[in-house]
């Protein structure tokens, strides 16, 4: 079933975060656009390549109003090892979330069950927690951060401009659509 349209379920975690342990609640989130940028495990493999992709975007993210949080099955603990000993996850500075009890990985249902990791799920949350862009991988697919901030403009335009639509790589600045009945068929 989609997760699109759906309100994020609520949580409370531990995370790590700029050098410290802290809790994450789905109340904290709210407010401001979010990103849920979940991965298999710590330690591994394409997880941090993506995460450091991620990072190398956050100001951009920050500055259209957005936070995010990396999510895997792993303690808080293991984040801030992995935190210290990889160069690329050292660089992080948004928030690392365990979801070792698996609330939130079942809560956006991509929880690999048999192994207690979740699948490369990456979803974005409007300001009232309601998931608007839900993208989810096998486990050897790597994402993209620069098409997530391309996605999070378009779902910030379309959530600010009733009645246009984005179409088919949209950049932002670039004409959109307003769907009618003059346009059936013409495009």
């Amino acid at each position: 079933m989609s997760m699109i349209n759906k309100t994020i379920p609520d949580f409370s975690v531990e995370a790590f975060h700029n050098g410290e342990f802290t809790t994450v609640t789905s109340e904290d989130v709210k407010g401001k656009w979010s990103i849920f940028l979940f991965y298999p495990a710590d330690f591994t493999f394409v997880c941090p390549t993506e995460l450091e992709d991620m990072q190398k975007v956050y100001a951009e993210l920050q500055e259209l109003g957005v936070e995010v949080y990396a999510v895997s099955t792993d303690s808080h603990f293991v984040h801030k090892a992995w935190h210290d000993a990889s160069p690329a996850i050292g660089t992080l500075t948004y928030p690392m979330l365990a979801d070792n009890v698996f609330t939130l990985s079942r809560g956006f249902d991509v929880l690999i069950e048999e192994d207690g990791r979740a699948l490369r799920g990456t979803f974005l949350a409007n300001p009232e927690g309601v998931i608007k862009v839900a993208e989810i991988h096998d486990l050897g697919i790597g994402r993209s951060a620069k098409d997530m901030v391309r996605k999070v403009k378009a779902a910030q335009y379309v959530a600010d401009n009733d009645g246009e639509v984005c179409p088919a790589a949209w950049e932002e600045g670039q004409a959109t659509l307003t769907p009618s009945l003059d346009l059936v068929g013409k495009i």
